[in-house]
Order: C-alpha cells, then structure tokens, then sequence
C-alpha cells in the first residue's frame, strides 16, 4: 500500500491503482471509480465522473471517501475549486488529487455493551419519527459528520457516561422503508460542499446560527462541531423541541371558521346542494 508522494514517482497510473487496489471493496465500486478519474493527479470537473453513475460525486462514495480514507487505506490529499471547463463551456468545481496521502479518519469500534447503552437510553426511540422501533431498524448515528472529524475517533470507553451519549450520539431510523441515517449524509455533504446548512424535511430553521456555514469556523477538526450546532441534522431533538418554542412565541392561533375550498368536504357540501 503506498503511504506517501515520493512512492509514486516511478510508477505509471496503472500501477499506482494496482497497488492501491486493496484498499477497495471492488474495481467497480463507485470510490475505486472515482480514484480512476483523478490517479493522474490532474485538474477534473465535476461532469467526468457522470460515467459512475453517482448523484453525490463529493460525498463519501467518492471525493470524502477517498479523503477519509479507511483502516485498510489512507486518506488522499484533494483539492477542489471552480474553474472554466471547455467541454461544459461553463464555470463548474474541478478537483485534483495532489499526490499527498493523509492519515485515516475512521470511527473507532464501539464495544456491544455500548451500543445497548447507547439504545437503552434512547428508548430505542429514533430521533426524527420518535418511534420505538426495533434494534435491527435503527442506526447509532454521531452527531458530528465523519467527514468534519479531521482525525481518527478516539477509542470509545466501555464506561461510556449518560452525558457523552447525549453530546455525541442519537438514534436514525435505517430499515426497508427508509434511512434517515442516508438523508443526513446527503444533506452533510451538501453542506460541506456548498457552505448551505441542513433544512431536515424542507423546514429552514436553524435554533442556533442560520443557513450559512459561519465563515470563522473550520470546515473540519474539533472546532468544526461549533458550526453543526443548531442544525437539525446535528440534534434533531433539540431542534424540535426549539421549533415548537419559537411557533409557541411567535405564533398567533385565531379561532376562526376553517376554509374548505379545494378540499373533498367542499365537493360533498356542493353535491349535496
């Protein structure tokens, strides 16, 4: 496995993605694709990768994949900006893998007495339905997306405290009818590649900051968290729970005739007519 630039010197494409082949799934996954497109450590747009079939091209299954890197791979060096493209005839985001490696961000193992820790103090409740569900239908999701992280997961402590469950985890419903666990990633990945904030369900409301990324705050490391406060995504409880405050002081509910105009009791009263 190469770990650093001056080990690609002398090697062709081809070689490089033979010895980075391990560190993949599969030659046709959608990362191991997307490494093909920039292994010549050239400026890329965004529109050669169409071939992959992907509709997230920056996100983990592909350019924050690669950056991440995993146990069995490092993380690779990419840059990303606008640039003109010829072929589109339009200004659109170019990357470029700059030959660099990094160290891995990966989560660390969470022990099983954790993990029924984690479920147990939830109730097994998902975050966002707030429905008891069953183990299998549930996903322990970390609050602050991998790809802000900036490094590896500290080893997680099997003496895990109520406190530290609640400032790092909640509960995503992830079963045959939908994964929530999936919609946050896209929306995280949105996020890091646009500077727009989530709006969970179409709903723009943010119970700290607004819908920008604050411009003093890193995009990844430590510090990174202080921009994920407020987001739904982040604490989709909370967040609920300071919507309905904010309606609760702003809104007005007036006791009023309800308007049945293009509803199907407006068609009855017209029949019966």
């Amino acid at each position: 496995m190469l770990h650093s630039e001056e080990e690609l010197e002398d090697l062709s494409e081809e070689e490089i993605l033979d010895e980075m082949d391990n560190g993949f799934q599969s030659r046709d996954s959608k990362i191991f694709q997307t490494f093909e497109v920039l292994v010549d450590r050239n400026w890329h747009c965004r529109h050669e990768y169409e071939h992959i079939n992907s509709d997230q091209p920056a996100g983990g299954g592909g350019i924050q994949g690669l950056e991440g890197g995993t146990k069995s791979r490092p993380g690779l060096e990419i840059e990303s900006e606008n640039q003109h493209c010829d072929d589109c005839d339009e200004t659109k985001k170019h990357d470029r893998w700059t030959g660099e490696f990094k160290t891995a961000v990966t989560a660390a193992e969470m022990p099983e007495d954790v993990k029924n820790d984690i479920l147990d103090y939830y109730g097994h409740r998902d975050a966002i339905e707030n429905r008891e569900r069953d183990e299998h239908d549930l996903i322990i999701d970390h609050r602050v997306p991998m790809a802000r992280w900036g490094e590896e997961e500290e080893a997680i402590s099997e003496d895990i405290s109520d406190q530290e469950i609640q400032r790092k985890f909640q509960l995503l419903k992830h079963d045959i009818k939908g994964n929530h666990n999936l919609l946050k990633s896209r929306a995280c990945e949105h996020c890091m590649e646009t500077g727009e904030r989530g709006t969970p369900l179409g709903i723009k409301f943010w119970y700290r900051g607004g819908p920008e990324w604050p411009e003093d705050v890193p995009e990844e490391g430590e510090e990174a968290e202080i921009g994920c406060v407020g987001c739904g995504w982040y604490n989709f409880d909370k967040w609920r729970s300071e919507l309905n405050q904010h309606l609760e002081e702003t809104v007005e509910y007036v006791d009023e005739e309800i308007d049945l105009e293009g509803t199907l009791l407006e068609e009855s009263e017209l029949t019966a007519d």
